[in-house]
């Protein structure tokens, strides 16, 4: 089976390949990889207010753009000091206009710092959560999602990762998620829980059930 990691995200599509990558039977290809160029309306496909329906619509929109089975995810970081926020806005949440990619995460980060000066060490609490998504053709669907709870840092601390993951701090691992090496944070992070139980899910699924 082909599926197609559908994220323009290169941390995100780097993980992925990494943690499907002992899937059998399976060939994971990227939209670089397929020449598939970026479409304004991408943007508008993730409308929603969960994880979950975020990440199944845009598998549902790259497996009838491509015809091949699609993995997508939505994550981000869910701030109880904030009631939440910024949830399913975690991409875009910095008040920017035309910032991507690395200077977008930058943003985020400076902004959520912000946001948090006032608020105490004890009440920086916070969740990564991420929902991954799988879609074919024929109409079959599976979605699975993971979480993983860690606190928000006054600076950031990084020398790996992506997205929040400088200000994300474990208890357990004594580190930032921008500290940990990959192997390790694939282990614990809510991408790496939730991909792990796609797998799962996609090593019994026969081609003919899937329709790929």
């Amino acid at each position: 089976m082909k599926l197609l990691v559908a994220t323009r995200n290169a941390g995100k599509v780097k993980e992925i390949h990494e943690i499907l990558a002992a899937v059998p039977g399976v060939e994971v290809v990227g939209l670089a990889e397929l020449n598939i160029p970026e479409s304004p309306e991408e943007d508008d496909v993730e409308a929603f207010d969960t994880f979950e329906e975020n990440a199944l619509a845009k598998a549902r929109y790259f497996a009838a753009k491509t015809g091949l089975a699609a993995l997508a995810d939505d994550s981000g970081i869910c701030v109880d000091a904030l009631g939440g926020a910024p949830g399913v806005r975690s991409r875009r949440f910095a008040p920017v206009d035309d910032a991507r990619g690395e200077r977008q995460d930058q943003a985020n980060n400076r902004h959520l710092v912000h946001l948090l000066a006032d608020v105490p060490d004890e009440r920086r609490t916070a969740r990564y959560v991420c929902a991954v998504a799988v879609a074919w053709p024929g109409g079959d669907e599976v979605v699975r999602t993971g979480t993983c709870e860690g606190v928000v840092l006054r600076e950031p601390r990084a020398s790996e990762g992506f997205g929040y993951d400088p200000l994300f701090y474990i208890d357990d691992e004594g580190r930032t998620f921008g500290e940990i090496p990959a192997g390790r944070k694939h282990e614990i992070s809510h991408r790496g829980r939730a991909l792990r139980a796609i797998a799962e899910a996609l090593a019994g699924v026969d081609e003919s059930e899937g329709g790929a």
